[in-house]
């Protein structure tokens, strides 16, 4: 792409070095990045001005874009990328720009920026690609096969394209409300041990609130904790803890897609409206790197499946059939608390003499938890009557496909 040539004054070159060389080393004054003439409009979503800005540049409209770069580093002070973007678009009046950050490639650039460049281009690769990258409305995530319906939202992290999905459930019905770029673990995913910097897979539930006031300016306005390890993770001999959605500091806007011990970092913005959104021990946080979203049909049909793996487990319990029962466990199966098949279904064995009893189950919800691993979560309450004797609990179990079968791999009682 090729631009005409313009004259630079003086005071252009040094403010565009200025902004440069304090971004990269993150001491950027406010002073140095307010842009001139900037519009001002209304705090619009900073990929959906990117998309703009690129929009003009493909269209080699220096003028426009550089009047929306200006609004962009307005909008958003200590966002580095739309400086970064700022800073190209004021090279372009003197030369062609053939790669992101060209203004910041100069012999006298301090120690460091190649690296803190190749982060901003990361995050711009990211950015650049959520606008085309939404999922059209018609198509739903897999993921979300169903909420109970005391559950309003949903949080879905895609770690593949360091985005966040925040989904609403009303009236049973699922819908897309927003979507935010993140940052998680330096080495990725997968967690397996303390320290490992990388960033869980799993179904979670957020299990607190921590406001900002309370903690060191690296998690910004506050945290959200996750209940990780789960019971899966357990199971699996996975490790570490402290697994939260959290902020950014206040003088810095964005982090790069991998910058993080293991947890999943929003804008300090973001993190507000999510904080005013979630539900502690209600909303559900699933993590994965295989998001995928389906027509409506495929996810009624992922939903039968997991429904007759709960409906073809409760007939055994009613009609107390060993045999029948044991073979929906897996033979990994392990419950939370390190106990083997048969201690578990000796301590959920009610009223074993009795023979007329019903059990019945509701308020079930179902995920798919979006990773490689084929494995869906489901909770529900399990109520048992025999005659007077009345028995409820809430309980959650993991099934994992094991060749052309659904198999529990772990189980446990949440009240």
């Amino acid at each position: 792409m090729s631009y005409s040539r313009f004259k630079t004054s003086w005071r252009t070159r040094i403010a565009l070095s200025v902004v440069f060389f304090g971004l990269l080393a993150g001491e950027v004054s406010y002073a140095a990045r307010k842009p001139v003439r900037a519009v001002a409009p209304a705090k619009a979503n900073p990929e959906t001005m990117l998309a703009e800005i690129h929009k003009d540049l493909a269209q080699h409209n220096l003028r426009a874009a550089q009047q929306k770069a200006d609004a962009l580093v307005e909008a958003y002070p200590t966002f580095r990328l739309g400086h970064l973007i700022r800073g190209d678009i004021l090279l372009m009046h003197t030369r062609p720009v053939a790669a992101l950050g060209a203004a910041a490639m100069v012999p006298t650039a301090p120690v460091g920026t190649d690296a803190k460049l190749a982060d901003l281009r990361r995050e711009a690769t990211v950015r650049m690609q959520a606008e085309p990258g939404r999922p059209s409305p018609m198509l739903l995530p897999r993921a979300l096969l169903q909420m109970r319906k005391d559950q309003r939202h949903a949080l879905i992290v895609d770690a593949k394209h360091s985005r966040l999905y925040l989904y609403e459930n009303r009236n049973d019905q699922i819908r897309l409300l927003q979507d935010f770029y993140v940052s998680q673990g330096k080495l990725g995913i997968n967690k397996l041990k303390e320290g490992d910097m990388r960033t869980p897979v799993g179904v979670y539930n957020i299990v607190g609130r921590l406001p900002g006031v309370k903690l060191p300016d690296l998690y910004g306005k506050g945290a959200l904790p996750l209940d990780y390890p789960n019971d899966w993770d357990k199971v699996q001999g996975r490790g570490g803890s402290g697994i939260w959605v959290h902020g950014v500091p206040n003088e810095t806007f964005s982090r790069p897609p991998l910058s993080t011990d293991g947890c999943v970092v929003v804008s300090n913005d973001d993190l507000n409206l999510l904080t005013r959104i979630v539900e502690v021990g209600k909303t559900p946080v699933l993590i994965g790197d295989q998001v995928e979203f389906v027509s409506k049909e495929q996810l009624e049909r992922d939903l039968r499946v997991a429904s007759s793996l709960v409906e073809n487990w409760r007939r055994d319990v009613e009609n107390r059939d060993e045999s029948a029962l044991r073979a929906l466990y897996s033979a990994r199966f392990k419950s939370s608390n390190d106990g083997d098949l048969n201690t578990w279904l000796d301590k959920n064995r009610y009223l074993p003499g009795v023979k007329n009893n019903s059990v019945t189950v509701t308020d079930s919800a179902f995920f798919r938890q979006p990773s490689q691993e084929e494995m869906i979560v489901s909770s529900f309450t399990q109520q048992i009557v025999a005659g007077k004797f009345r028995h409820a609990v809430r309980k959650k179990q993991y099934w994992a496909r094991e060749g052309k079968n659904w198999k529990i791999v772990a189980e446990s009682n949440l009240s």
